[in-house]
């Protein structure tokens, strides 16, 4: 019976003392693959056509599933409306965030229709600073119709606490000379004053092999994929005019970088990258 009652014993503390490893290896595993996922930033960039799909209706919280789907650490919007008249007033900015849970800052470009229409930044990091630029541009006359141009820029807390620059920008879509002097502004602006590692999202109006995007690549990095797979129209895509850039080299590495399917909820497809950022 006591020899009975012994080996009972030894054979529970055994089973305890296995289940205590495999909770502690189960633990490390999971601590393990926190500290992977704490050095990468989930980054989506996206012309939402202000809210208006290829079907024509103007469903926001359609983009925002879109958004979700990425599961976004920083979010480049273009084409914007806020309080708009062609989208029924609403703030879509505001109504992004709120969909998605998302801090959100706008950055308007012009008047219209009563409204504000521009780029905006979505971010699940917290913000340190954010600042509009301005971007050189043609103005319209009777025979040329364009819009002004700007850049978002919103300072973020990244990896290891450090400040990230995030842009998001939206090139001129009818004067090539505009988007060349946009280029230029871009690097001029944001490459020369200050080595904070900055990923630069927009819609450049360009392909890759064009004047523009060349301009930008002497001082950023293409995050793109090896077929530079086109992004526009969405319903049967025959232009890559969207990017994810990013700078200084250095600092970052492209774990995943990829165009999404996606036809139907803007004219345009999201570009979707996981960038690493280096630490020192």
């Amino acid at each position: 019976m006591l020899k009975s009652f012994f080996s009972r014993i030894r054979s529970q503390y055994t089973r305890f003392l296995w289940l205590g490893l495999i909770a502690f290896l189960c633990c490390l595993n999971t601590n393990t693959q926190h500290v992977k996922a704490a050095d990468t930033i989930r980054v989506l960039c996206y012309n939402i056509h202000y809210g208006q799909g290829t079907d024509g209706k103007y469903d926001v919280a359609r983009l925002a599933k879109v958004i979700q789907q990425t599961k976004p650490d920083l979010v480049a919007l273009q084409e914007v409306d806020v309080g708009v008249k062609r989208s029924d007033r609403v703030h879509e900015a505001q109504r992004l965030s709120e969909l998605t849970g998302l801090e959100v800052r706008f950055g308007p470009t012009q008047h219209y229709e009563g409204g504000l229409f521009g780029n905006a930044v979505l971010t699940r990091l917290p913000i340190l600073d954010v600042m509009i630029q301005p971007l050189p541009y043609t103005e319209s006359t009777p025979k040329l119709v364009t819009y002004p141009r700007g850049a978002i820029v919103v300072t973020v807390k990244g990896p290891g606490d450090k400040p990230l620059r995030f842009i998001s920008t939206h090139f001129q879509h009818n004067v090539h000379e505009d988007r060349v002097a946009e280029a230029k502004a871009i690097n001029r602006y944001f490459t020369t004053k200050s080595d904070i590692p900055t990923i630069l999202a927009g819609d450049m109006n360009a392909r890759p092999d064009e004047e523009p995007i060349q301009i930008l690549l002497k001082q950023w990095t293409n995050a793109i994929d090896k077929d530079a797979t086109p992004t526009a129209p969405s319903t049967k895509p025959r232009s890559r005019i969207d990017y994810v850039f990013y700078r200084p080299a250095t600092k970052f590495e492209v774990i995943e970088t990829k165009v999404i399917a996606e036809p139907l909820a803007s004219d345009h497809r999201p570009v979707f990258a996981i960038l690493k950022l280096k630490q020192e």
